[in-house]
């Protein structure tokens, strides 16, 4: 069954399921942008190169790509860049830099409540529009630690339970404090929690067996 869930939740396999729903993000994606004027400076906020090369954006001249993740690598593509930066404190950038701040399971890996509404606030700074996507607290499957109702869990049983198997894409971490961390790095958001960070935003849902597994929310466009 673990091997399964992790074939049916694996971006590297692309007949996955959580492929399909990437692909058709990235189909919505492109119909909001097909009428802006190329090419589309933008600005991809926790990233990576490999995700537009999957998604068939590398090398394409009508996107100029910026990828900020908190550490840097070369690029290997000409249309792409890679910087070194913090989504919560994006002061390196102007306002409205790039026409579009776009960013993919990442606001809930920046930390608490106030800190994803630092990044939340410096997306819509920097991106005249924003494209934004996080998965579901509600979804049944935690999609990080694939454990049925994990984000659910009190944080002593989540420290337990790393401490002692592995879980999704963790390996078991024997240390207390690895374990905490590795807890404390995943906060899932509410639908309610994110319509208050991108306030007048438009919400879209994505579906996994019927069941929303993730959000959208986009604005500006």
């Amino acid at each position: 069954m673990g091997k399964n869930l992790k074939k049916m939740f694996d971006v590297s396999r692309d007949n996955s399921a959580v492929m399909k729903v990437r692909r058709q993000r990235i189909a919505l994606f492109r119909d909001l942008a097909a009428p802006l004027p190329k090419p589309l400076k933008l600005i991809d906020v926790g990233g990576t190169e490999l995700f537009w090369e999957k998604m068939g954006f590398a090398d394409d001249p009508d996107y100029e790509i910026t990828i900020l993740n908190l550490s840097r690598t070369d690029s290997h593509h000409s249309n792409i860049r890679l910087v070194a930066g913090d989504a919560r404190d994006m002061r390196g950038f102007a306002d409205g830099a790039f026409d579009v701040a776009f960013s993919n399971s990442v606001i809930e890996h920046v930390g608490g409540p106030s800190e994803q509404r630092r990044m939340a606030r410096e997306v819509m700074r920097v991106g005249r529009r924003y494209f934004v996507q996080t998965p579901n607290w509600s979804f049944p499957l935690e999609p990080h630690f694939l454990f049925p109702g994990f984000q659910f869990f009190p944080l002593a049983l989540k420290v337990f339970l790393i401490q002692r198997f592995s879980l999704g894409w963790y390996p078991k971490i024997p240390d207390r404090e690895e374990a905490l961390a590795a807890a404390n790095s995943v906060r899932l958001l509410k639908r309610r929690e994110v319509e208050e960070l991108f306030s007048g935003g438009t919400i879209r849902e994505e579906k996994i067996f019927g069941i929303t597994s993730s959000f959208i929310v986009y604005g500006g466009w």
